[in-house]
């Protein structure tokens, strides 16, 4: 007889999430070595040179002097209805594609990925995303009883693998009649690979070739948490989703936790496109059902802070500054790391914005912890190891690529 008390569906290993863990190592170090000895690359959030967490003036302000009612107060199920106006034009500024757009409030990016993967397959589909991914996608495809297909991200040249999605798109899409299919771009955790416009055209031709077929039921997933550290040109390809057939439903996952530095205030978006409009209306109503169901509303004064910085000019305009100052900071510590990484000889997958450099690597845990013994704390992952630049300084962003490979060649030869 199981002594299993949890249902069947909830068994999971009796284990702590490995990045966070790495993270509270690394925090032990600084403590006994000092943070000034110790290069702490481990979690994606913006620390600054000093090893303090980057917080927005202009974002905190706002948020400090709303009345506590603002706070305090339940929001809509769906989101503040100013705040859904709001963040459709914070999101894709003067690239909004043409359609029927809708939008719902999500904690973070991570509940509208949630939506996505729970309201857009069913029980037992496979939905799929290229090799070098953000974890938790595994994780609720294991929660939601659904299962995930990888294929090669990189092609031989070190661009996306346009192929590698076909092969594997066309397979699916041909045996379930129905495909989800994750992107996450620009500046995708863990690579830092922003997919061009060039390339998005490729993909979108495979995809409408299958939305020819109309019992297809085709779901583009865009997870952004990154954009806003992309440059601004990066959102073109957005208004590549307009006009297209109405079994190809576009959805996007917007958060504040990077751009707006709210990471433990779990706010953010889904925002759907469609040529149709009655079934932009069935997304809208669909996700606000789903809020109900697990988490009610969201953060009200999360909320209103996006409509506030975007309505008022004054404050936009100092949000904006910050954000930019940030942003260049990002650019040139990943520069540091990326030219340092060629002077000595260390490979990196391609990098084009974003928090994160990527080490593709064998036996990435013993790396990992033989840059331990020299204080520097990387993430391992399956095929290698992530560098959050967003967390180290330009210093040792320099310094880090010489550590790293010399770890590489004791462990891997």
């Amino acid at each position: 007889m199981s002594k299993s008390m949890v249902g069947s569906h909830a068994v999971w290993p009796h284990e702590d999430d490995p990045i966070f863990g790495l993270a509270k190592r690394a925090g032990e170090a600084k403590e006994k070595f000092g943070k000034e000895k110790v290069i702490d690359s481990t979690l994606g959030s913006l620390v600054d040179d000093d090893g303090n967490l980057i917080c927005f003036d202009s974002v905190y302000d706002e948020l400090k002097n709303l009345p506590n009612s603002e706070i305090a107060a339940y929001a809509q199920v769906a989101g503040q209805g100013d705040f859904l106006e709001s963040v459709i034009e914070v999101l894709f500024k003067e690239y909004k594609p043409e359609g029927h757009i809708r939008a719902v409030a999500t904690p973070g990016g991570t509940g509208a990925v949630r939506h996505g993967i729970w309201n857009y397959t069913e029980p037992g589909d496979t939905f799929i995303v290229g090799d070098w991914y953000w974890s938790p996608y595994q994780t609720m495809a294991d929660e939601f009883e659904r299962k995930l297909k990888i294929y090669p991200f990189f092609n031989e040249k070190g661009g996306y693998n346009v192929e590698a999605f076909k092969e594997n798109f066309n397979s699916i899409i041909d045996s379930q009649k129905r495909v989800l299919t994750i992107f996450n771009t620009p500046a995708n955790n863990p690579t830092g690979y922003s997919i061009s416009d060039e390339e998005w055209d490729e993909i979108l031709e495979i995809i409408k070739e299958k939305a020819k077929d109309k019992e297809n039921k085709i779901t583009i997933l865009l997870d952004v948490a990154y954009i806003d550290y992309a440059g601004n040109d990066r959102r073109s390809f957005f208004k590549k989703f307009g006009n297209l057939p109405d079994n190809i439903f576009v959805m996007i996952a917007f958060s504040m936790s990077k751009g707006y530095t709210m990471y433990g205030m779990r706010s953010g978006a889904a925002i759907g496109i469609s040529s149709n409009e009655s079934i932009a209306d069935e997304f809208y109503y669909s996700l606000s059902h789903a809020n109900r169901s697990n988490w009610s509303n969201g953060v009200r004064g999360a909320m209103k802070v996006l409509t506030n910085l975007y309505r008022d000019k004054d404050k936009k305009a100092k949000y904006e500054a910050e954000l930019e100052s940030i942003r260049k900071l990002l650019v040139d510590r990943a520069k540091a790391f990326v030219d340092a990484s060629k002077e000595v000889g260390l490979v990196t997958l391609p990098y084009r914005d974003g928090f994160f450099v990527t080490i593709p690597c064998e036996n990435s845990k013993d790396v990992s912890e033989e840059l331990i013994k020299d204080n520097l704390f990387a993430v391992p992952l399956k095929k290698g190891l992530r560098f959050a630049v967003c967390a180290v300084s330009k210093e040792k962003c320099a310094k880090s690529p010489a550590l790293i490979k010399k770890a590489l060649d004791k462990i891997n030869g």
